[in-house]
């Protein structure tokens, strides 16, 4: 199995399923039935072994708790990571509503995830079937994130609890970083050659394939430092200082949580940005 077949065959899932598109039945309103809500997805191939992963454990960028690709799977030699960027009607659609995320955004937030969680299924089956150990490490039952954790279900022995509910033990934008997808932004995204707005996914894999390589050496050497993402923020949680407060912008997602259930989800920061679709120049 080499890249190419992986890289076609996953632009062939997005591309026929019907769950890239919004049924009558799921709609918020008449207006997003039949929206599309990705474009082709892009991939970069990480060496299983590379040093970057090793960085992240650091306390200062996520800490410990982060499993190495081969915590999660001893055989592993190979990373992907690949980024499904939301279609133009998405991205408009949550630059004309200031405060809260639009209708468009939404569905793009929530069952754009779950198409996105059907293509890492998808493709840690496919990887199994040729005979290669798999695992997505963000849908297997050891990962837990910010939420797991104030809920209990995780026991951590470190002594920052505040940094450690906005951290998880795998971080898809971090790893999207070191297989090469592309470096942060002020707002904590990642912007990668067809931006920002969209979702990440990963595979974790025994099979063997050559990496990508890393074409920055800076985390934000991507960000043009322009500020429009503190403009964009309707809660004021970005600032050239402190980057992103985390604290400030989950508040804010709750409240929306409560509003939109089930779905979530706000992404100003990601839209009517120089960096929403493309590496700024």
């Amino acid at each position: 199995m080499i890249k190419q077949e992986l890289i076609k065959s996953s632009l062939d899932f997005i591309e026929n399923s019907e769950e890239n598109y919004i049924k009558q039945e799921n709609a918020i309103s008449e207006t997003t039935v039949g929206m599309k809500i990705f474009e082709d997805p892009i991939f970069a191939f990480g060496d299983a072994g590379d040093e970057y992963f090793t960085r992240l454990k650091d306390p200062a960028i996520i800490g410990s708790h982060f499993k190495l690709p081969k915590e999660w799977l001893p055989q592993a030699k190979t990373v992907i990571s690949y980024f499904l960027p939301f279609t133009e009607t998405v991205k408009k659609g949550n630059s004309q509503e200031r405060i809260w995320p639009s209708q468009e955004w939404l569905h793009g937030r929530y069952e754009g995830q779950m198409l996105l969680n059907k293509l890492s299924v998808y493709l840690q089956t496919k990887l199994i079937n040729a005979g290669y150990l798999s695992i997505s490490p963000s849908l297997d039952q050891s990962f837990w994130s910010k939420r797991k954790l104030n809920e209990g279900l995780v026991n951590i022995d470190n002594d920052d609890k505040n940094l450690l509910s906005f951290t998880s033990n795998w971080s898809e934008r971090h790893v999207a970083f070191v297989c090469g997808l592309g470096t942060f932004g002020l707002s904590k995204g990642l912007i990668t050659s067809k931006g920002m707005a969209g979702r990440f996914g990963s595979i974790v894999t025994e099979l063997q394939l050559s990496p990508n390589g890393r074409e920055y050496q800076g985390i934000y050497e991507y960000c043009s430092e322009c500020g429009a993402c503190i403009k964009q923020c309707p809660v004021n949680a970005i600032s050239y200082e402190k980057g992103k407060d985390h604290h400030i912008c989950c508040e804010f997602v709750d409240e929306i949580k409560k509003k939109y259930k089930p779905r979530y989800g706000c992404g100003k920061c990601q839209v009517s940005v120089p960096c929403e679709s493309c590496i700024p120049i």
